[in-house]
């Protein structure tokens, strides 16, 4: 079980470098909002495999606190694309 862990991680972080790659390649700004919340999405999910890993609870607040913070970037950042201000 633990191996195949292991590979879920490394695994992700593949698909994160392609994800960055579209972040940087991307044609347009939406493009690059949502490569950019795909990696927000799996680091949020490595850290919830090391949790697991490491049997350590803590780690679990880090996530949700990630995952946050991603989710209120991503819909900021929608809304300045959109409105040109984000007030």
């Amino acid at each position: 079980m633990t191996n195949f862990i292991y590979f879920s991680i490394v695994f992700l972080i593949v698909l994160g470098f392609v994800a960055l790659y579209r972040a940087y390649k991307g044609p347009q700004a939406s493009d690059r909002v949502v490569a950019i919340n795909v990696i927000t999405t799996k680091a949020v999910t490595i850290i919830v495999l090391i949790a697991v890993i490491t049997a350590q609870d803590s780690y679990l607040n880090v996530a949700l606190l990630y995952a946050l913070v991603g989710f209120m970037t991503t819909i900021g950042v929608g809304k300045y694309l959109m409105k040109g201000k984000l007030g």
